[in-house]
């Protein structure tokens, strides 16, 4: 539900005390305000650790009793991942945990004193006055099934991370040593052309084995797509081959550590994306949403990682803010700015949003999605650039996972060219 910044003061009362915690690696300061923003104690400094974390709730109740406060509300900046223990801790001991925008702070840091210092007395007393505003929003931390597919999205990236990696150090060993290469197999990760690499990467193996030598190594692994012409392209690339000499000893194990690494990767994001699929299969809307022209499992899984449960949220408009692609404007007056996307939010679900659209308006994507693209970018009125229209194929991609999320209603190609056939009549007037 979405909650106005008024609604929000409001809910800071005169039996209210508001804790400001600056939150760090191993240690964290906090500090103890009334509702108008008088300090009502000293700074309490505590670990990260279970320790700290019962001194600090005694702290805060013995704070609170001495000041006739029955409420407490603490806001914290998030910084990276430290503040999770902590959020989880006061979620057990039920104490309410709101969170201030790391910009907020850096904007707001120089408003008591003038000067743009930084410590960790100073921001504790910054985050508490920007809660008393209002400036705070209450974190969402998904459990059961969207925690965990958030986690394993995230192994993911890192895994294709590493992935690039690996594939980019094997390319460069290849082009110093077996340029010619590339010629014959484009891709390196083909099954046959990793069986040559393990077996006999330099063009001298390949020459001293020969057309027959490298067609038996695909023979006895049973490989159908390579043959006795691809095996004379490589032995002829071999044989012509201007690749370096010296150091294959070590080379050859270079070769051999990269090759085992790329395997490995390869081996977990099979196991990462068996477990992706598994747990979409736990989330009713995900089936309906395959069925669109163009849209995949990443892209979904990915929509539900960032997002959580959709229904949480009032309208999809909630969601394109959340992705960063609220519409901005710049403009004073008579003076009109140009318009763009906010930016601020989730940048992973903005991407997976954006991918999606580029897809969606392929060849291979979505008819309508690309009638609805051509539309946006030609019209007589107003026409759309491409990067443009792709931004709005986003938000049009975020209605639909919103609609068949929370009503539980099917895909509707028709429904979705609603602008187009909306604009028919007035174009024929």
């Amino acid at each position: 539900m979405s909650v106005t910044q008024n609604e929000k003061i409001r809910q800071l009362t005169e039996s209210t005390m508001v804790v400001g915690v600056d939150i760090a690696s191993e240690s964290h300061w906090a500090r103890a305000f009334d509702w108008r923003g008088i300090e009502l104690t000293k700074a309490f400094h505590f670990e990260n650790d279970a320790e700290g974390f019962v001194l600090l709730t005694s702290w805060i109740w013995d704070v609170a009793a001495k000041n006739s406060k029955d409420q407490v509300v603490i806001g914290a900046e998030p910084t990276g991942h430290y503040w999770f223990t902590l959020a989880e801790y006061l979620k057990d001991s039920d104490i309410k945990l709101v969170l201030v925008n790391p910009h907020h702070v850096k904007k707001s840091k120089e408003l008591d004193d003038n000067h743009p210092s930084k410590s960790d007395l100073k921001d504790p007393k910054v985050i508490a006055k920007l809660v008393l505003e209002g400036r705070y929003c209450e974190p969402y931390i998904p459990e059961g099934v969207y925690a965990d597919l958030r986690i394993a999205m995230n192994v993911r990236e890192r895994i294709i991370r590493e992935m690039v990696i690996a594939k980019n150090q094997i390319q460069r060993w290849l082009k110093i040593y077996f340029p010619e290469y590339r010629s014959v197999f484009v891709n390196f990760s083909q099954t046959g052309s990793m069986a040559i690499l393990h077996e006999a990467p330099f063009p001298a193996d390949l020459a001293a084995l020969g057309p027959d030598g490298i067609n038996t190594i695909w023979r006895r692994m049973k490989l159908r797509a390579v043959g006795k012409k691809r095996a004379q392209n490589l032995y002829a690339a071999a044989k012509k081959s201007i690749g370096c000499r010296d150091g294959m000893g070590a080379a050859r194990t270079e070769l051999k550590l990269l090759l085992e690494d790329y395997d490995a990767k390869a081996q977990q994001l099979a196991e990462i994306m068996s477990m992706i699929e598994a747990l979409c299969e736990q989330i009713p809307a995900v089936a309906e949403l395959m069925k669109i022209p163009g849209i995949g499992l990443v892209t979904v899984a990915g929509f539900f990682a960032e997002v959580g449960a959709v229904r949480r949220f009032d309208s999809p408009r909630q969601i394109q803010k959340l992705a960063g692609l609220a519409i901005t404007q710049n403009s004073s007056g008579k003076f009109k700015g140009q318009t763009g996307i906010s930016r601020r939010g989730r940048s992973r679900l903005r991407t997976v949003l954006f991918r999606a659209a580029i897809m969606l308006v392929g060849w291979h994507g979505s008819p309508e999605f690309r009638q609805l693209h051509q539309y946006y970018t030609t019209r007589e009125k107003n026409p759309l650039k491409k990067k443009q229209s792709i931004i709005a194929m986003s938000c049009k991609l975020i209605r639909v996972f919103y609609a068949v999320s929370t009503k539980g209603c099917a895909y509707d190609p028709v429904r979705l060219l609603a602008d187009i056939h909306r604009n028919q009549p007035q174009q024929a007037a």
